[in-house]
């Protein structure tokens, strides 16, 4: 989406307050958001992987946002070089000066031939919280979006759990999603939903009639394996998977089964571990019916438990970036020429 001359990345709508300056970041657009149920009204919400980019001839720019809803990090990377990390208060604008590395554009260009995102591409990247924009200031330096040779060639929809969606890494760019993009070159749209990765009908249309991404990956299942049947499961799964595999031919989307837990190694034996169970055979069986469809195993993606922390669910720091580390291994070959 391209705003007053900046591209506003991973964003599908915004929102603007009577009461609040500035304009809300959204992954979703209000139909599904209102859609959902009590967690994944509030989930939606969160502008997970949004990102503010911009390309300006000014040595110095100031870029105001702020967090709606709680306190929360920005990270600011100068194409693919990591610049700066900034706290936001909640309710409070917070104005980012930017100053330009100048040691990285006198380098030989030759060094960033290979880069994901063109030097000169300031990114400022959002975490999980509800994000305002309130404007890019480049003292008359003039500010344009980033074209497409300036940006990775391939977009990525990740759709999926808290564990998508980035929790208990230490700020949105360590997740695993955004250490595979960087290590693939690849552009992502994060559609995780912490707590509420339910297959919903209306999440199931809206991203299968997306007609922006060129790869996806479905992580579901972990989040209901409590609230439904295998039945349920499978119904709503068969669903998601049918119209992803459908309304874009060809395009490769990949199933991922539950990544290691608690449940997994039998620690609390329980009927979530059950449905656990058997959500990850419905995958397998349901992959097989689509020339497009591939299946990863999250025991090959999250390879050891000590990637866990404390409550045996969600990973560290080290647990995404080993889980980057498998998939991008998995992903390559199947990756859009």
């Amino acid at each position: 989406m391209i705003h007053r001359n900046v591209e506003l990345h991973n964003v599908v709508e915004l929102e603007s307050r009577e009461y609040y300056p500035g304009v809300g970041l959204h992954r979703f657009p209000a139909s599904v958001r209102n859609a959902l149920g009590k967690r994944g009204k509030l989930v939606s919400r969160q502008s997970s992987g949004c990102e503010i980019r911009f390309v300006s001839g000014s040595p110095q720019v100031c870029v105001s946002l702020s967090s709606f809803d709680s306190n929360g990090e920005a990270l600011v990377f100068y194409g693919d070089i990591f610049h700066s990390k900034h706290s936001l208060i909640q309710g409070s604008i917070h104005t980012i000066l930017l100053e330009k590395p100048v040691e990285l554009e006198n380098m030989n260009s030759k060094v960033w031939s290979n880069a994901n995102f063109s030097l000169g591409v300031w990114r400022v990247m959002t975490g999980r919280y509800h994000a305002v924009f309130h404007g890019v200031d480049t003292f008359g330096g003039g500010c344009r979006p980033p074209n497409d040779s300036e940006l990775p060639r391939l977009r990525w929809l990740a759709y999926g759990s808290s564990i998508t969606h980035s929790a208990h890494a230490t700020h949105q760019g360590n997740a695993y999603v955004s250490q595979t993009a960087m290590r693939l070159g690849l552009d992502v749209l994060n559609a995780g939903l912490s707590g509420a990765c339910l297959c919903e009908r209306e999440v199931a249309d809206y991203l299968s009639e997306r007609e922006d991404w060129d790869i996806a990956t479905l992580e579901i299942g972990v989040n209901m394996r409590s609230g439904f049947s295998p039945e349920q499961f499978h119904s709503r799964a068969d669903y998601l998977i049918e119209r992803m595999a459908n309304k874009g031919p060809g395009k490769p989307v990949v199933l991922i089964t539950s990544y290691p837990n608690a449940a997994s190694a039998e620690l609390i034996p329980s009927d979530s571990g059950k449905n656990q169970h058997e959500f990850n055979h419905i995958l397998r069986e349901l992959s097989s019916g689509y020339t497009n469809v591939h299946l990863f195993e999250g025991s090959d993606i999250l390879s050891s438990y000590s990637g866990l922390t404390y409550d045996m669910i969600h990973p560290s720091d080290y647990g995404h970036v080993l889980m980057a580390e498998n998939l991008s291994r998995l992903l390559r070959p199947v990756l859009p020429v």
